[in-house]
């Protein structure tokens, strides 16, 4: 017996429901925002959801929650910041104080790494390296030649190393 529409679309799209207010908190850096921005995102995916053939649900929703995201931003036209808590490294469980000041450190480090690179190069960093994302799902949700996002990719690296490095070299000056 085939499935409902519903069923189907429960199916392939609400699994991603982390990823997509991921991606949403990254490019929007405002919590309510980024719930909002979901919000309407699933409701364009399950209004749009006949046109969707089963192939990569995941990357789909990524590409509306990125379209919604950005068409927010171009209506607010607000300066993107990332805050802190954001930033997910490996928690140190010690309650040294000495490793706690580094770990925030770092964390601020990488936040302004990625504050510093503009939104297409920050967008398919956070696709590739936080959420896992092949080079083909990147420019499925991109809408972006292959070609176009490895270049982008590796660029964003090289930025986000540099920012890094500049940072690190002001903490020892």
């Amino acid at each position: 017996m085939p499935l409902s529409r519903h069923a189907r679309f429960a199916a392939a799209i609400l699994p991603h429901l982390d990823r997509a207010h991921n991606l949403a908190r990254w490019l929007l850096a405002n919590r309510q925002d980024a719930e909002d921005a979901v919000q309407d995102s699933y409701l364009r995916a399950l209004t749009y959801f006949d046109s969707f053939h089963g192939r990569d649900g995941r990357a789909w929703l990524l590409a509306i929650v990125r379209n919604t995201c950005f068409e927010r931003l171009r209506k607010n036209r607000r300066h993107l910041e990332l805050p802190v808590e954001h930033i997910e490294l490996a928690r140190d469980t010690s309650p040294d104080p000495e490793a706690l000041q580094l770990q925030l450190a770092d964390q601020a480090a990488v936040r302004r790494g990625l504050e510093s690179l503009p939104a297409e190069f920050r967008e398919v960093l956070v696709l590739r390296e936080m959420e896992g994302l092949s080079y083909q799902q990147i420019a499925r949700v991109t809408e972006a030649p292959l070609g176009t996002v490895m270049s982008r990719l590796a660029r964003a690296r090289r930025r986000f190393e540099e920012a890094l490095a500049a940072a690190r070299k002001e903490e020892t000056a």
